[in-house]
């Protein structure tokens, strides 16, 4: 099965998996439910329980429905995220994935309830008994907790947001543009891989090698981000295009020009491949998304 057609496959899984793990709109409060789901089911590309899932993979396992929850709990978290980052506060943008925002459909109340309310339901999901029951409970705590400092205030998703914003105006420096960055997107981005692999009980040295790989691709996918946003259209990107430029934004392009961040993410995608050596023909399927990743137009 070539690649696009695998993905589509397992974001159907993923998308399958959410909707079993996310309170349905019926459910009251309806409104809130309404609004958490309106943005998980905006049309994702599920990269990051993606990734999960093949670091399981990787790792010896066939994903069942606790590799799934686990998968599902960062999707949770991203999404979480997005709306928080598109609120008129911090980023201010009427778009995402092609949609409007949530804030402009449910109102800016509305919003931040319902990125508090994926949150949560991410570390719910992850200890509650009747969804992980054969995971271990002592894997438990180091994913809750792996997610948990992955999204958090030290070297976290948090903190990488506090110091994008903060840096704005700011001249653009390389040491402030790797401190915001691979806390913002590496950090959940390096906590997919650790999760699959700590839910499937690989042994130090493949964590520490999918851990790597997370760091790579963490920052590659953010180096192309940063690329994207100046050369593709708004209609492409699906959310407002140029908008790290207006607001000032310490970006890749910014500190390095577009070409050598053309090449920084280059070099950070061959190093993901070197990573994952000890895995051999089990790790395909990251190999072809760190390729996806470097590559991608959106």
């Amino acid at each position: 099965m070539n690649l696009r057609d695998y993905l589509a496959q397992q974001q159907t899984l993923v998308d399958t998996h959410l909707d079993r793990l996310a309170p349905p709109e019926t459910q009251p409060p309806s409104t809130i439910h309404r609004a958490m789901r309106y943005s998980l089911f905006a049309g994702g590309k599920r990269i990051r329980p993606i990734l999960c899932l093949e670091a399981a993979r990787a790792s010896g396992e066939e994903p069942d429905a606790a590799h799934f929850t686990a998968a599902c709990s960062l999707e949770f978290i991203h999404t979480y995220s997005l709306i928080h980052d598109d609120l008129p506060a911090l980023d201010n943008d009427d778009y995402r994935r092609g949609k409007l925002t949530c804030h402009k459909v449910f109102g800016d109340a509305m919003a931040i309830l319902a990125g508090d309310s994926l949150l949560t339901l991410a570390f719910e999901v992850l200890a509650a008994i009747d969804t992980m029951p054969a995971v271990p409970a002592e894997r438990k705590a180091r994913m809750i907790a792996e997610l948990a400092t992955a999204a958090g205030t030290v070297g976290g998703m948090i903190a990488g947001q506090v110091a994008d914003l903060e840096g704005e105006g700011q001249t653009p420096t390389a040491p402030l543009l790797e401190s915001i960055h691979r806390a913002k997107t590496g950090a959940l981005l390096r906590a997919s891989l650790r999760l699959g692999a700590i839910c499937a009980g690989a042994g130090d040295a493949h964590y520490h090698a999918l851990s790597c790989y997370g760091e790579h691709i963490g920052l590659a996918f953010q180096i192309v981000d940063d690329i994207l946003d100046v050369e593709e259209s708004s209609e492409a990107l699906g959310k407002t295009a140029g908008k790290d430029a207006q607001q000032h934004k310490i970006t890749f392009p910014a500190v390095y020009g577009v070409e050598e961040s053309r090449r920084m993410a280059a070099i950070e995608c061959r190093r993901a491949h070197e990573t994952l050596a000890p895995f051999g023909a089990r790790a395909e399927r990251l190999h072809e998304l760190a390729d996806l990743i470097v590559h991608r137009k959106s």
